[in-house]
């Protein structure tokens, strides 16, 4: 098929035709090929042999140097040079030297972690304890274990606190010619009275306690009734105490104080007036005697009109209280 150029006014034939599609007679196709085609276009494009730079040169844009809205048009050439360099990527930190491996520790032996744990027990016991006995050096102890069983037990805990200066002399007198006559002289443990006191048990009978009233005072304040090897090394230790931080006078005015008097009675103060309807600073020496008759035993003996055993034993007391008196065996009190 001849095409016809208007700028050089040559005919130059195209490449042939296309293949045949299926479906098209060939009676039209030859009269195509017999028709004459012409190719008009305006003016500043580019001739057919610009055209023809295709097969051997890069392919630009054939169109004006501009476009319609006046902006240039580029090439596919210089498409790829406008085109973002991307960031370049972060410097990669040089690799961490390799940790060394923790070395396992032997584990503990269970003897270890007993004698720890009985060692912060036995820290902190000795320190609660210290702590205890320097705040009852000032402050009277509000209750004791034992009335905290009489409460429970149902039978209540009458106690009222009563300073020493407050206490008929008598009182304090009684106690010691009835339970520590050396109360003045030694340093809370009687050894000869603990001694005689083992033998005559050994030989059968009522049982005799040999403790001092710095000892009772120490089990009636911090500790618990009863017997008990425990209890008994407790009750060395704070005996220690209250000597070293107390005092004489202190122990004999806490001693008054949380005695147990009857059943659910403390203190020398609530059992004047139970017994005897006064205070404890109008106490006679019979008086007195009595309640200090009643102290080893206050659950079974009774603190008025006393008979047998206990009667006897308040008419004793009550002539040791001259002895004491005349013999100055209360001068650490007074």
């Amino acid at each position: 098929m001849a095409v016809d150029d208007d700028e050089s006014g040559e005919e130059r034939s195209l490449p042939s035709s296309p293949p045949k599609r299926s479906g098209v007679s060939d009676a039209g196709s030859d009269d195509a090929e017999k028709r004459h085609i012409q190719i008009t276009h305006p003016d500043g494009w580019p001739s057919l042999s610009a055209l023809n730079a295709e097969e051997t040169g890069p392919v630009e844009d054939f169109l004006p140097g501009a476009s319609a809205s006046g902006i240039p048009l580029r090439t596919p050439g210089t498409a790829g040079s406008e085109r973002r360099t991307p960031p370049p990527l972060p410097p990669v930190p040089p690799p961490s030297p390799p940790a060394r491996a923790k070395t396992p520790r032997p584990r503990r032996s269970i003897v270890r972690r007993v004698a720890k744990w009985a060692f912060l027990l036995v820290a902190g016991f000795l320190l609660l304890s210290v702590a205890m006995v320097g705040i009852y050096r000032f402050v009277p102890p509000p209750i004791t274990l034992t009335m905290i069983g009489d409460v429970f037990s149902g039978h209540g805990a009458r106690h009222s606190w009563r300073s020493l200066s407050r206490i008929d002399p008598n009182m304090a007198r009684a106690v010691i010619g009835a339970e520590d006559s050396k109360f003045c002289e030694h340093n809370g443990f009687d050894w000869q009275a603990m001694e005689n006191a083992w033998k005559r048990n050994q030989q059968g009978g009522r049982i005799r306690g040999g403790s001092t009233i710095s000892q009772q005072t120490a089990k009636n304040v911090f500790l618990w009734q009863g017997g008990g090897y425990v209890r008994k090394g407790l009750e060395a230790w704070f005996t220690f105490l209250i000597e070293k931080l107390w005092g004489k006078r202190r122990i004999m005015e806490v001693y008054l104080n949380v005695a147990e008097t009857g059943i659910g009675t403390y203190g020398v103060e609530a059992g004047a007036r139970r017994y005897f309807k006064h205070g404890a600073d109008r106490l006679t020496a019979r008086e007195a005697a009595q309640i200090a008759a009643v102290l080893p035993l206050p659950k079974q003996r009774a603190g008025v009109n006393p008979t047998g055993f206990t009667r006897r034993y308040a008419n004793s007391i009550a002539a040791r209280i001259a002895t004491v008196r005349t013999q100055g065996l209360d001068a650490c009190i007074r």
